[in-house]
């Protein structure tokens, strides 16, 4: 990957996440965007960019400009770690002793309940939407029937390996974000799918589980337009994506009552906090649930 970035610090910064971290391209592109985009404005603004010559009033004022062009909270909340995490790598390497980001808070944003699809419309789309027999066709249904299965991210499963997929346990091995690996089990219909469908691949095939049908990796857009286009066949939730599958294995496991801390592991979640907004589904669920049954509600 290259780095345009003239700022040696920032260089340095992203070589260490892409050689040993090992953070996706994606991700570093958003840390170098950020970072960049910072310390442009204290270029502009205060003639220095030098890590070392940062100061917290600095980084505030950075942060009153983005709020006054109605950048959003969630939006800020990533610049700011950001900056964190390049302050805690010059920590690391001496260049500084006290972070400039000590006394930063981020802004607090409200949280929103993920969308997902009900599991009597998830029935509907694998049971009554008609496929035609062609690759196309069954790349598409089978692509969503993963997905939803279990609940692996867009990436991962494009990405995802013949090599990762375990007939004899039932399971698929997951590369997810940060290179961890996680189990993910599968049920033996779809594992039986899975290897019908690779037996037929193209012979020129690359070495993806999912291909088009000349044999090539299945593009990211090409996935989120027959999803959303499916998706659309069966529910009126108003996001339709892929991760709209993910966010509705999570919460049908949840619903079916199902452990958090085994959401977590099935999700790839670094930590609980991630996986806890699936129990307000849950609770919302409930709310529903008396309101339509107690006769006092």
């Amino acid at each position: 990957m290259s780095i345009p970035s003239t700022n040696k610090y920032i260089i340095a910064f992203l070589e260490y996440l892409q050689f040993e971290k090992r953070y996706s391209q994606h991700t570093i592109i958003s840390y170098q965007t950020d970072l960049e985009q910072f310390f442009l404005y204290a270029l502009t603004d205060y003639e220095t960019e030098h890590p070392k010559q940062i100061s917290s009033s600095m980084i505030r004022s950075w942060l009153a400009q983005l709020k006054e062009q109605d950048v959003s909270a969630k939006s800020i909340n990533r610049k700011i770690s950001s900056l964190k995490s390049f302050y805690k790598y010059q920590l690391k390497q001496g260049l500084i002793i006290v972070s400039p980001l000590t006394n930063i808070n981020s802004p607090k944003i409200s949280k929103r309940l993920p969308s997902y699809v009900e599991e009597k419309d998830i029935d509907t789309l694998f049971k009554h939407v008609e496929f035609a027999d062609t690759w196309e066709d069954k790349t598409k249904r089978l692509v969503m029937l993963l997905l939803y299965n279990t609940g692996i991210r867009l990436s991962e499963l494009i990405h995802l390996k013949e090599s990762q997929i375990d007939t004899s346990y039932q399971q698929i091995k997951v590369l997810g974000k940060g290179n961890k690996e996680r189990i993910i089990p599968v049920n033996a219909d779809v594992i039986n799918e899975l290897n019908v469908y690779t037996s037929n691949k193209p012979a020129t095939a690359v070495n993806n589980v999912f291909v088009t049908s000349k044999g090539k990796p299945l593009n990211p857009r090409y996935v989120y337009g027959f999803v959303r286009s499916y998706l659309s066949l069966v529910t009126t939730v108003k996001k339709k994506s892929p991760h709209v599958l993910r966010h509705s294995f999570a919460t049908h496991l949840m619903n079916n009552g199902a452990q958090l801390n085994a959401v977590k592991e099935l999700l790839g979640h670094s930590s609980l906090a991630a996986t806890q907004i699936y129990t307000h589904n849950t609770i919302e669920k409930l709310k529903d649930v008396f309101a339509k049954a107690h006769p006092k509600a």
